[in-house]
């Protein structure tokens, strides 16, 4: 079986659906080829975004989505000292992930693309060094442009050329959801740091509105799912919160916190999201700069076809404005995870002691965004506080590597 589209988008979790909804919306003729029989299962991740974001992409998350609204976040150090960061209105949501993925493709849907489920891509179509479509089980499917967001897998981007992900900079994800906590605001999300809770990132307790809650962790060492029951039954703080909790349900998967992969366009072929590790390598977040690069690489797209030319030359220009959105906070976020994953667990509680004393939960509160970390930091710089806490990490990493 042999069909014909302007574009093929390999997966249709967010950054997938996103850029067919806007490549759609413009008059192309779209595919998207899904491995799974429906869209958002199996779920991948916590769903917790940022409100100001999502309204800066004209995304309002339907009520059936709608988990929990987030004022903010409690930090624990490996120590058990706090540090509080609360809003007086919502800056996050926590959304139901199939729900929120669904919602996407019903707008790639209502613009026109089509999806074919059960339609695992198993190897891109080549002629005369241009990608022209996708084979998969029972047949092909030709097009002038590849748009992958497969994931992590790198599988169909490494076809072109390209290089993919590298293991060692992922992160192993695994959550649970509960049925109940004790002693958590319904409104705030906490966070554990510490190399033997979850070393190179950390722990979460995400709390919804029906009392139920998302809790789960990330590492880059180990076995994540001992970690995570270490967590929730010997942690000196998350353990009283959950001694009566039940799991639910439980999903795993893997995060790339490497920065974005040298090179996310080829002949006839774009990358983007997680494919691409458009991630912020401090939390691990992807949905939203990932619907970010999706809808540029959905104009990308469009505007090869109108030129008939699906050159890297011309697609280059995908990369260029996803760049210019996103490419110094993506820079700054990596160098931070860097910096933090270089930390002692005695350096970061000295750093909590001196945010607390430096009053910083007032500076981060007025200058800080979730999303665009980096740029956040540009107004900062001026306070002293900022000052005092930047020097401190900068020398915490440099005598680190210089021991190393």
């Amino acid at each position: 079986m042999t069909r014909k589209a302007d574009i093929i988008v390999i997966g249709a979790g967010p950054s997938g659906s996103y850029s067919a909804y806007t490549a759609a919306k413009l008059g192309a003729k779209v595919v998207i080829c899904e491995e799974h029989k429906e869209v958002g299962i199996p779920n991948h991740c916590a769903g917790h975004l940022n409100v100001s974001s999502l309204k800066r992409l004209g995304l309002q998350v339907p009520h059936e989505a709608l988990e929990n609204e987030i004022k903010g976040a409690v930090f624990f150090s490996p120590s058990g000292n706090e540090f509080r960061l609360r809003s007086n209105s919502p800056v996050t949501y926590v959304v139901n992930r199939e729900s929120f993925d669904k919602f996407i493709a019903e707008l790639a849907l209502d613009a026109g693309a089509n999806y074919l489920f059960k339609s695992r891509a198993k190897s891109l179509v080549f002629n005369s060094g241009y990608v022209t479509g996708v084979s998969f089980k029972g047949g092909k499917l030709d097009s002038n442009i590849v748009i992958d967001a497969e994931g992590c897998s790198s599988s169909i981007l490494r076809q072109t050329g390209l290089k993919g992900l590298k293991s060692s900079r992922i992160v192993r994800s695994i959550q649970i959801e509960v049925d109940s906590l004790e002693n958590v605001d319904e409104d705030m999300v906490e966070v554990y740091l510490g190399r033997t809770v979850a070393p190179n990132f950390f722990a979460w307790i995400i709390p919804k509105k029906d009392g139920t809650a998302k809790v789960g962790l990330a590492t880059s060492l180990g076995n994540p799912n001992r970690y995570l029951h270490n967590f929730i039954k010997k942690h000196p703080v998350a353990s009283k919160k959950l001694k009566n909790s039940k799991t639910v349900s439980l999903s795993a998967h893997p995060i790339p916190l490497a920065g974005p992969i040298a090179k996310t366009y080829s002949n006839g072929f774009l990358a983007v999201g997680d494919a691409a590790s458009q991630v912020k390598s401090t939390t691990g977040g992807g949905v939203i700069f990932g619907l970010t690069c999706a809808e540029v690489a959905g104009k990308a797209a469009v505007e090869a076809i109108k030129n008939n030319n699906f050159s890297e030359a011309f697609l280059s220009s995908y990369e260029h404005e996803w760049k210019r959105l996103l490419g110094f906070d993506l820079r700054a976020m990596h160098l931070m995870r860097r910096i933090l994953n270089s930390l002692s667990d005695n350096k970061i509680d000295k750093i909590f002691d001196l945010s607390n004393r430096l009053g910083m939960e007032s500076i981060i509160k007025k200058f800080g965004d979730i999303d665009f970390q980096g740029r956040t930091l540009l107004p900062m710089i001026k306070h002293p506080g900022t000052l005092t806490i930047i020097s401190y990490f900068l020398y915490s990493w440099l005598t680190s590597s210089i021991r190393k």
